[in-house]
């Protein structure tokens, strides 16, 4: 099998700070936790920006520069930057990342879901920050939109800056989705996908809905036309997931964006500790993990050189 592409993602918008003391949540500790992610074994670390005050989620272009330059001045690994945004941003808002630094990868979601951490507000009596309880409750009724006119509009702005696409993918549906937008024209191949499992609203993490995924990204797209990973959401999804997914030959995103726990019994320090007990799997199933540049190779990216940050 091919050497495996480790990604870590940072911090994310799903958790909030009082849900771990750990979590990331300044431009500074995000930009330095990806650096000892990268050191620990990750090629890739997917990055969002949070508030410095608060712990906020932010897409504040100077939040974002602040990590950016922190990691690429520290590290080789290559850089995926987010284009979630917030509820109500247009696609150039979302995507206003992509021609600010070029960046060698970014993701966007394939479709349009419900997104639902409500749930979590329900496992706290008190918060660190006032604005934690609403934010969470604000997802039950919270569609997130990718539109098909939307689909098309990143695909625009990161052909136009060289940047390859991350497509995430929630559900089998949204699998169907990039094929169309392939067949359309939209994108180039090899396509890259994220299968996410286990947020609500989206596809449950197990081991059968992994595989079928897979079996669908195979009938829709061949061999040597795409390239995939798993996301498990939660514990221990992430582990039992990026396990299969390493015998399968596909390759494996962790980090405190999808989950906050290393074992059953202990919360994570830092995303290093996430990514070295994944590598130890990764290792003992006899898969080789890609540095920064085999993930270059492997995934067609432009290069360190010609980012904008």
């Amino acid at each position: 099998m091919e050497k495996l592409i480790l990604t870590a993602a940072i911090t994310g918008s799903v958790h909030v700070p009082t849900m771990s003391e750990h979590l990331p949540s300044t431009p500074k500790d995000i930009a330095d936790d990806a650096v000892r992610a990268a050191e620990a074994g990750a090629a890739v670390v997917h990055l969002h920006a949070r508030s410095p005050q608060d712990g906020r989620p932010s897409a504040d272009l100077n939040h974002v520069r602040e990590i950016v330059t922190s990691v690429k001045k520290r590290s080789d690994v290559v850089i995926c930057i987010t284009t979630g945004g917030g509820v109500g941003m247009t696609v150039e808002q979302r995507a206003a990342v992509v021609p600010e630094f070029k960046p060698e990868m970014a993701s966007f979601n394939m479709g349009s879901m419900n997104f639902g951490l409500f749930p979590i507000k329900e496992r706290y009596k008190e918060f660190k920050y006032e604005w934690e309880p609403a934010y969470l409750d604000a997802s039950r009724d919270m569609v997130f939109k990718n539109t098909f006119k939307d689909l098309e509009g990143f695909c625009k702005i990161m052909r136009e800056n060289g940047t390859k696409p991350e497509l995430e993918c929630y559900d089998v549906g949204q699998i169907y989705n990039a094929a169309y937008m392939l067949r359309a024209g939209h994108l180039d191949t090899p396509i890259h996908m994220q299968f996410v499992m286990g947020i609500l609203g989206g596809i449950t993490p197990t081991v059968d809905n992994m595989i079928h995924m897979k079996r669908v990204a195979d009938e829709e797209f061949g061999a040597g036309k795409f390239t995939w990973s798993v996301i498990g959401a939660g514990y221990p999804a992430e582990f039992h997931l990026g396990a299969v997914a390493t015998v399968l030959g596909g390759h494996v995103r962790v980090g405190m964006e999808d989950n906050l726990r290393l074992s059953r019994k202990e919360k994570c320090k830092s995303n290093a500790d996430l990514v070295e007990k994944m590598a130890r799997i990764i290792q003992n199933l006899d898969r080789d993990l890609a540095t920064p540049d085999d993930a270059r190779k492997m995934l067609g990216l432009k290069g360190k050189d010609k980012v904008n940050f």
